[in-house]
């Protein structure tokens, strides 16, 4: 009993970060290897384990995890306008852009999807901002409704006018040349947004976002046009989102009006509600969750709506500020032994 009060004398605790000095914002002065594997660890284990998990699934589970991806993507997508102060309700309008674009370019042009997937993004969110650059002064629950109401419009014109395939879409769509390379692709595809765009959101471009969804009265005082960086920050979300619906109508070899339905526009928000807004990592470990947990109810038939929106508000009441802030707030609390000098 006494040697170990002794102990316990000579050690204390210390959080593993107390030792880690920044000089500068990526430069860190570490004196052990505990405080590197600290700053790698939040960072490897999303690409490693994205990299390693289509080895180690089945085809099926193949699959649901390139679907995770894709609401991955609008996930971020939806996350990057909330952090810029848009509210959006409508990614299905970026995302059925997006797959329309690549479905029209390979489809009328023949072009090879590996041209029409990036030429498709682009375009899809070149088009989806001109759409909304006229509401994009408006503010708050006014944006966000025309952004639900848009995508509802785009179908309702594809089936009138029977432009595109009208109700029976355009088929015959060039697919990628494997499934791994779909894999790896939309894997790779969110890793590099992911870490891009936290990056970016984290510079002195994403503090200017952030302080326009703070404060955009204050910000124009500064001299800054506002809305040349909500432009901005719109096609880059609406592009992110554009690919996602690019991606997605080669895999399928398909592009219809379905492209525009509210799953595309709900699921997201929810991801990023359940993980965390404002993190862009947050969204991503949400679709982590969502996505497979509607595959694991699928066999209950209708009731898996009811469990799905029982876990969604018993989730949302118990962590309100979502899972990775969580995640994160515990890893940043680590401790360690250290002896007593």
């Amino acid at each position: 009993m006494r040697s170990e009060e002794l102990n316990s004398q000579q050690r204390r605790k210390e959080r593993i970060d107390r030792g880690i000095k920044a000089r500068a914002s990526d430069i860190f002065a570490l004196s052990s290897w505990r405080e590197m594997l600290y700053l790698a660890t939040p960072r490897l284990i999303p690409i490693v384990g994205c990299l390693l998990l289509p080895l180690v699934l089945g085809i099926y589970w193949q699959r649901v995890l390139l679907n995770v991806a894709v609401f991955a993507l609008l996930a971020i997508s939806w996350d990057i306008l909330e952090q810029s102060g848009m509210i959006s309700l409508g990614q299905a309008l970026f995302f059925g852009m997006g797959a329309y674009a690549a479905g029209v370019l390979n489809h009328y042009f023949g072009w090879s999807p590996y041209v029409s997937i990036p030429l498709g993004s682009l375009l899809g969110g070149l088009i989806c901002t001109l759409v909304l650059l006229p509401v994009m002064r408006l503010r708050g629950i006014y944006f966000s409704m025309v952004t639900l109401i848009i995508p509802l419009m785009l179908v309702r014109i594809v089936e009138a006018t029977k432009i595109f395939g009208g109700t029976e879409g355009l088929s015959g769509i060039t697919p990628l040349a494997s499934r791994w390379i779909e894999l790896y692709v939309i894997v790779g595809a969110l890793l590099g947004v992911l870490f891009g765009f936290r990056r970016m959101m984290g510079s002195d471009y994403g503090l200017v976002l952030k302080g326009i969804s703070d404060n955009d009265r204050s910000v124009m005082n500064a001299g800054i046009n506002i809305y040349w960086f909500k432009a901005q920050a719109l096609f880059i979300a609406s592009a992110v989102g554009a690919f996602a619906g690019a991606f997605t109508t080669h895999v399928y070899m398909f592009v219809g009006m379905p492209v525009f339905a509210l799953d595309y526009s709900i699921l997201p928000i929810a991801a990023a509600v359940v993980g965390g807004p404002g993190t862009l990592a947050g969204a991503t470990l949400g679709a982590f969750i969502l996505v497979p947990l509607s595959e694991l109810l699928r066999g209950i038939g209708g009731l898996r709506i009811v469990f799905y929106g029982l876990f969604l508000v018993i989730f949302i009441v118990a962590l309100p500020e979502g899972l990775f802030h969580y995640v994160q707030r515990k890893f940043h609390q680590s401790e360690r032994w250290v002896e007593v000098e």
